[in-house]
């Protein structure tokens, strides 16, 4: 009898120690704000203080030839763009009124190319890692950011303005940079 207690006196015991702790869930909540990206946003080069939308807007990183989800051929006026944070340079591939051709073969898919307008842009930068919470860890933050536009004598993009002086990219609510097409 004398056992039994101390073995229910123990379980009670381990009981409590557990409950006591226990902590909360860390999961990182969806209003939280992680590393941001670089907004631009698409102006009229001929009348700048107008929106202009991009047609057949195709965006491809350059070092990995992925298609940025949102960016497979869209009609757009902002454009979303996630900087590398193991780098201090991103480079994408901006095609504008992209096409496939199937090179006449519409079933073989193998041959098919694109065409269109590319502009290559290139963004450089500095990162600073910020403390955000135990359950969301660090996010990046991009200071004095630079865009420029490659030129291959055909460019779509004819400038470029930085929103403010010594651009810094710490969240994605403003535009931090407009191009006018």
């Amino acid at each position: 009898m004398r056992y039994s207690k101390f073995v229910y006196f123990l379980t009670a015991i381990m009981a409590v120690g557990t409950l006591i702790s226990c902590e909360r869930d860390d999961i990182c909540p969806s209003s939280t704000s992680t590393t941001p990206r670089l907004l631009l946003k698409a102006y009229d080069a001929t009348i700048q203080e107008n929106r202009k939308n991009i047609f057949g807007l195709l965006v491809i990183g350059v070092d990995n030839d992925v298609v940025l989800e949102g960016y497979e051929i869209a009609t757009i006026e902002d454009i979303n763009l996630p900087l590398r944070t193991d780098t201090t340079t991103t480079q994408y591939r901006l095609i504008k009124d992209t096409t496939i051709n199937n090179n006449g073969t519409p079933d073989d898919s193998s041959d098919d190319y694109l065409e269109g307008n590319e502009d290559i842009i290139t963004i450089n930068y500095t990162t600073e890692q910020i403390y955000v919470s135990r359950a969301c860890g660090y996010k990046t933050i991009f200071k004095n950011v630079s865009l420029t536009i490659e030129d291959d004598g055909d460019n779509w993009i004819l400038s470029r303005q930085a929103t403010t002086d010594n651009q810094s990219v710490e969240d994605e609510a403003a535009a931090h940079y407009n191009i006018y097409h």
